[in-house]
């Protein structure tokens, strides 16, 4: 197997160009499973990890623009707070070893429908930056995933960025599985409240071909908050509300049965799920009102 290992990204882009075949790899946490336990034997692997303007990121216009490779260690250290729902997400993700080297760039490119990082991309409405020696383009998230381990990417293209707009409220993010960390997700499920627009962003992982949104429970909620006036009051949510927004999600999923949890396992589990991070983020804006002495209308 060839190992190609650019130290620039024009370098990196002209070799994706010259061989589409080649593997990219940066953090190498999904790229090296596959490979040792011989399910990919590509002619080539195209290492990225040497590629100076694929780590860090930089906030302009109301989004955070991350680079592809930065490692999930560096997203729970430093984004908290303007991107939460990603932040939570990275912090289930493997073990330390693994959180220092993975990278939601990586996550993307491998396009499982159990990658824990998609389901807080496609609440929060988050874009792939796609580049290539023909130049750069946008691709929206929730357009990204094309299948089962496939993407929208052309054979030259590379990730180089993924653009997430700021959170404008509260997200939440939780996945089922026998650990909370270092597992493969059963299912999984975010959400990011966006209080300016006063709209609903969701994201399943885990129980359908590709990661998706929930689009009903999306409209179905955002309209309630409207006619029951909760945008401004922000009074506790009824649980008629939050298990009719969980019932939503869990028929918006197209799951399967497989040796980590049945089809009526994964639509119940991610209806539980959807109603517990809707309450944990609809709660902040109660601490919120209370830390500064504002009483609910």
């Amino acid at each position: 197997m060839e190992h190609l290992q650019p130290t620039s990204w024009a370098e990196a882009l002209a070799l994706r160009a010259e061989r589409p075949e080649a593997l990219p790899v940066a953090g190498g946490t999904d790229v090296m499973v596959e490979l040792n336990f011989d399910r990919a034997r590509p002619p080539a692997l195209l290492d990225l990890s040497r590629i100076p303007e694929l780590t860090g990121w930089d906030r302009d216009a109301g989004s955070i623009r991350l680079g592809a490779a930065e490692p999930y260690a560096r997203i729970v250290g430093g984004l908290a707070r303007p991107l939460p729902g990603l932040a939570m997400a990275a912090r289930t993700i493997g073990s330390p070893q693994i959180r220092n080297r993975g990278s939601v760039g990586g996550n993307l490119g491998s396009a499982s429908p159990a990658g824990d990082a998609h389901p807080p991309l496609l609440a929060g409405g988050a874009t792939v930056e796609a580049a290539s020696v023909r130049g750069t383009r946008t691709i929206p998230v929730e357009d990204f995933f094309t299948g089962v381990k496939r993407n929208a990417l052309e054979p030259d293209e590379l990730i180089a960025a993924v653009r997430v707009p700021v959170a404008r409220g509260p997200q939440q993010f939780a996945k089922i599985g026998t650990r909370n960390a270092m597992v493969i997700a059963v299912c999984s499920f975010a959400v990011a409240i966006d209080l300016d627009a006063r709209t609903v962003g969701t994201g399943i992982g885990s129980a359908a071909p590709t990661p998706r949104r929930a689009g009903s429970a999306e409209r179905f909620l955002a309209g309630e908050l409207s006619a029951g006036g909760f945008w401004e009051s922000r009074r506790t949510l009824p649980a008629s509300l939050t298990e009719k927004f969980g019932a939503h999600v869990g028929a918006a999923a197209v799951p399967i049965d497989d040796v980590r949890g049945t089809a009526a396992y994964r639509r119940h589990a991610l209806a539980v799920i959807a109603r517990r991070t809707l309450t944990w983020a609809w709660a902040e804006l109660g601490k919120e009102n209370r830390g500064c002495g504002c009483h609910a209308m």
